[in-house]
């Protein structure tokens, strides 16, 4: 059991400081330098493009609708 914790662990690691190069890093490789399509580098693409999707969503569009409730986000004093 701690062998599969361990392998998410360094899942979640790889995917946190790799998405962006992969994201970047591999539509160059393809088209700049002609590298040969790689159906799972090509999968590994869509998989972190739908990682950045998720933070982006997380940050802009959730944060704005916890902030509308006035959960404790907005900081300025009314009794004054």
């Amino acid at each position: 059991m701690s062998f599969f914790k361990e392998i998410y662990g360094v899942g979640i690691l790889f995917f946190y400081y790799m998405k962006y190069i992969i994201l970047i890093g591999w539509p160059l490789l393809l088209y700049g330098l002609e590298y040969k399509p790689n159906i799972i580098m090509d999968l590994l693409w869509v998989y972190c493009l739908a990682l950045m999707t998720k933070d982006l969503i997380h940050k802009f569009i959730f944060k704005k609708r916890y902030c509308d409730i006035d959960s404790g986000c907005n900081t300025t004093n009314k009794q004054k």
